[in-house]
């Protein structure tokens, strides 16, 4: 396995994170368990999580996510310490009220928030907690065309970073993150902090892979320059990257094919891009799944990559994709098929 620094932190995380989103939908309780073991077995010592996962999040299934890892920890709690752990507090949406009824980032909320994970995953502190999402309205989750900014927000970023602060003071988290942030909420957060010396974010937790390219636009010169780590998300596209909907091989209980909300990489233009990169990858002799994986942790800017799998075969071989390097004219050969169907999902 190999291992970055996370931001200007004392962590080192190891280039593939665990995604766990899946946990408690798609991936049962005992299956849950066997990834974190094979992860941990394979060199991998972060795992991701949020407050309202499983995905897609609804009422029944919030926090299970936690919970499963939560249990990992209390049957292994003397291997807690070889965990960095990741987790991230939900952004107001009509969608997750049944979350709270407040879920602005207030000092109230956000103490509510890390209570309800830290008793969930039966640690005392959390490695890195993030915003899940921009408190305002922006763009993000694949909104495009910005036509103006939210004139009803309230600038409270201070308060926010201030209460972040507080919990790295208490002992409950150790450093802090932002996720699907745009430039402007990164350059703000680092603004702020500066100015009231405040520790600043170490992360930022986007969306990153061969269909979704718009992070090097603006926010990878800022993770470089500003060292702040990319937690690169959905980087096989909700499963479409895989080659398995391309020939025919998914099924009914498949992510995009189960849950019509995950629309987001399922369009045309989308799948003819994956076709693409699909037969690419054939020709070059890799799987389609690895291709994909190896060219974001290819990335200078990317940190870690966080994978998701349900089953322990799809694990595996996500995991591999360490081990592969592209070469040049591989690089070239992706890059040519994204000038002509360039961020078809983003």
């Amino acid at each position: 396995m190999i291992y970055k620094k996370l931001g200007d932190t004392d962590i080192t995380v190891s280039k593939i994170c665990l995604g766990t989103m899946t946990f408690g939908e798609q991936t049962s309780e005992v299956i849950a368990h066997e990834q974190i073991d094979y992860a941990l077995s394979q060199g991998i010592n972060f795992v991701d999580t949020a407050e309202m996962y499983s995905v897609p999040g609804r009422a029944e299934t919030q926090g299970s996510t936690e919970r499963y890892i939560g249990s990992w920890i209390k049957e292994n709690k003397k291997n807690r310490q070889e965990l960095i752990l990741g987790t991230k507090v939900t952004g107001p949406s009509p969608l997750f009220n049944y979350i709270s009824a407040d879920l602005g980032f207030n000092p109230g909320r956000l103490k509510e928030a890390l209570e309800g994970s830290l008793k969930r995953l039966n640690t005392d502190y959390i490695d890195i907690y993030q915003l899940h999402w921009p408190e305002r309205k922006t763009n993000c989750f694949g909104v495009l065309g910005y036509t103006s900014h939210d004139a009803e927000w309230q600038d409270n970023f201070e308060a926010c970073i201030q209460t972040m602060n507080e919990f790295n003071q208490a002992g409950k988290v150790r450093y802090w993150g932002l996720s699907n942030e745009t430039p402007w909420g990164v350059m703000r957060s680092f603004e702020i902090s500066r100015t009231q010396g405040f520790d600043r974010p170490a992360s930022i937790q986007n969306p990153y892979n061969l269909l979704n390219r718009t992070f090097e636009i603006g926010l990878s010169e800022i993770t470089l320059r500003e060292k702040i780590s990319l937690l690169a998300y959905s980087p096989m596209a909700f499963g479409l990257l895989s080659g398995k909907y391309y020939k025919g091989k998914d099924k009914p209980t498949s992510r995009i094919n189960q849950f019509s909300r995950l629309s987001r990489y399922n369009g045309l233009q989308a799948r003819e891009a994956a076709a693409k990169y699909i037969e690419l990858a054939e020709q070059a002799g890799l799987s389609p799944a690895q291709m994909a994986l190896a060219f974001v942790q290819s990335r200078t800017f990317v940190t870690s990559t966080i994978i998701g799998a349900t089953d322990m075969e799809q694990l595996k071989e996500n995991i591999g994709s360490v081990e592969i390097v592209l070469d040049d004219a591989l690089l070239q050969a992706i890059d040519d098929i994204h000038k002509g169907i360039p961020n078809p999902a983003p």
